[in-house]
């Protein structure tokens, strides 16, 4: 069986309580810490690793979801960590969707949710593209912002291979929302494709006067810096 036990002795060895105050509130108090920064804590995934390895297919939903109803912050940082490790060890599988709206839905903020989207999500559905037509209908029409950012925010990393119907489908269908986690997304991913093909960037925001002030201004950061 796969134990986090040492884990969690390796994490309370390494606390820092000064740290953990000034993370806590950076995060807006909603999580407590354990004050243990990016790379110390990725020295402990790796021993942790060292030691038990990382967990099997039929292992990764329980560990994940133990990790994730611990206190301290830093569990679900392991715990994303775990996933990335796991999907180059075994691939990804179409039931670890369900792991991924797991993650998304509980204790949900940027620092976790942008994560799922880029690394664990983007490959869900870049190796099974059609889940989008269930799993991520689902979550596109989820009244949860958080599923809805990982929808906006999946093919961040996707370039040329962007589908950009759909890229335009689903900012659409979050053009008009008044939460400051949605438009930031939409302009994220519109700033990111610009890279790739400014001239449908501008174009896109040319035709979507509805576009927030918040998207609008991120959206073209690049095109301004770097665009004539």
């Amino acid at each position: 069986m796969y134990s986090i036990e040492t884990l969690q002795e390796r994490m309370e060895d390494n606390q820092n309580e000064e740290k953990a105050q000034k993370m806590a509130q950076y995060m807006r108090n909603q999580f407590s810490f354990y004050g243990i920064q990016a790379e110390p804590l990725k020295r402990i995934v790796k021993e942790h690793i060292k030691q038990e390895g990382i967990p099997s297919p039929d292992e990764i939903h329980a560990v994940v979801k133990a990790l994730w109803s611990k206190e301290e912050r830093e569990y679900q940082m392991v715990a994303l960590r775990l996933v990335d490790e796991y999907i180059k060890k075994y691939g990804i599988r179409e039931q670890d969707a369900a792991l991924i709206e797991y993650m998304t839905v509980h204790k949900s903020w940027w620092d976790t949710v942008d994560h799922i989207a880029g690394k664990h999500a983007s490959r869900l559905f870049a190796e099974y593209p059609h889940l989008l037509q269930t799993v991520g209908k689902e979550w596109r029409g989820s009244t949860n912002i958080w599923l809805r950012r990982v929808m906006i925010l999946f093919q961040l990393k996707y370039k040329e291979k962007t589908d950009l119907q759909l890229l335009e489908d689903i900012i659409r269908e979050n053009t008009g929302s008044d939460e400051f986690f949605i438009n930031k997304a939409i302009g994220w991913i519109l700033r990111e494709y610009s890279k790739t093909d400014a001239e449908w960037v501008q174009d896109f925001m040319d035709r979507n006067d509805a576009l927030s002030k918040l998207s609008r201004r991120e959206g073209l950061k690049y095109i301004k810096k770097h665009v004539n």
